[in-house]
């Protein structure tokens, strides 16, 4: 993206917010903090939020300088590879907190938000989670942070916990309605807790995300190796389905009697967050999921390429996912006469999901571990 700054008070991204979508950077490392590239992208973009991923930091360290320093700093340490590992993560999640502060002021806690990866290997049951979270909450020490769960295996008890104890959590790996429900279920049981144990409910924030590109290629291939011309028409259409009826069930749920309690008690909306938006399909165009993915209270969390894409150029339509849930459910079932079962393909996306993010944490030690080390073989000998 080019650094002209846009005039004042006109956001590039300004139409996708007036629709009620909040642009969040996905992927962030520290090259964007020192740069001043996510400094830019709040002020003059439109970006509202931020979310980390393990495999992009893996990659910053073992090739970005930025984290030279620190990494020196780590080799001296009397520290263990977590708590390394952990410190890495925090540095760049907290600096994003603080150029996000005013957007977090601005919205009274709603946006403004930056989510980090926990290590899964280290919140495999809920009382792990709970202690793995609060371990990178006073590490980050900032209001405006939330820490990632997964949904599946033990994540919806994990994520009642959290919520429970007071933790904002953004939820992640959601693939069905039936897991989304879940998620939903567990947030409620979390906020009566966390109201029941005395805690202010305006200070937990919670996101559930829907990965709309692995979705389309999971079910993609299985439309492709069909080779039906009805199986070929359906391409591209699961996820965006499936976000229509994620959205129903959004709207349902928090305009029933049970949440307006809550919400008179201060407690924000579960919001939903579309990610894994980049296309893959050259013929496509790179702000697919953008453009078709817009209804009031979602985030789109987009990597900076898919960022930079939209504020260049957007064509909205207004909203595409309110009311458009019986249109959805066809699809669906469509997708099922085929042979294309929903439930088992989010089984299927959950396990490739929980295997993917598993390795990227061991290639984010490998590369703090090596950087450490490296660091240390460069210090001058003492004597």
């Amino acid at each position: 993206m080019s650094d002209r700054l846009s005039p004042p008070g006109a956001l590039e991204l300004d139409e996708l917010v007036a629709e009620g979508v909040s642009p969040w950077l996905d992927g962030l490392v520290r090259g964007h903090l020192v740069s001043g590239r996510l400094s830019r992208l709040v002020e003059h973009t439109g970006v509202r939020g931020a979310t980390s991923d393990p495999a992009a930091l893996a990659e910053a360290v073992e090739t970005d300088g930025a984290y030279r320093a620190q990494l020196a700093e780590l080799a001296s340490a009397d520290i263990c590879a977590a708590d390394a590992v952990r410190a890495v993560a925090a540095r760049d999640i907290r600096r994003a907190c603080d150029e996000l502060r005013p957007v977090h002021r601005a919205t009274r806690g709603l946006d403004g938000l930056v989510s980090m990866d926990l290590d899964p290997r280290l919140a495999h049951d809920a009382e792990s989670a709970v202690a793995e979270a609060e371990r990178a909450l006073r590490a980050v020490n900032r209001p405006n942070v939330m820490v990632k769960l997964p949904a599946a295996g033990e994540g919806i008890a994990a994520i009642r916990e959290c919520i429970g104890e007071g933790i904002p959590v953004h939820i992640t790996g959601v693939f069905s309605v039936a897991r989304y429900r879940q998620a939903l279920d567990a947030y409620l049981e979390g906020l009566q807790r966390a109201l029941a144990r005395g805690r202010r409910l305006s200070a937990l924030s919670s996101a559930v995300s829907l990965p709309v590109g692995l979705l389309d290629a999971e079910v993609d291939a299985r439309l492709a190796e069909l080779g039906t011309p009805e199986a070929l028409t359906l391409r591209g259409e699961a996820a965006v389905a499936s976000a229509r009826l994620f959205y129903q069930v959004y709207d349902d749920w928090f305009g029933g009697a049970h949440w307006r309690a809550l919400a008179a008690a201060g407690a924000h909306p579960q919001r939903l967050v579309w990610t894994s938006t980049a296309v893959p399909d050259a013929s496509s165009p790179s702000t697919r999921y953008v453009e078709r993915l817009v209804t009031w209270g979602t985030i789109n969390a987009m990597t900076l390429p898919t960022l930079e894409a939209a504020a260049r150029r957007l064509v909205l339509s207004g909203d595409t996912l309110m009311g458009r849930h019986r249109a959805a459910q066809e699809v669906w079932d469509r997708l099922g006469r085929l042979g294309i079962d929903c439930e088992a393909t989010a089984r299927k996306l959950e396990t490739a999901c929980t295997e993917r993010l598993t390795a990227a944490w061991g290639d984010l030690y490998a590369a703090v571990d090596a950087g450490r080390h490296t660091a240390f073989r460069a210090q001058p000998s003492g004597g």
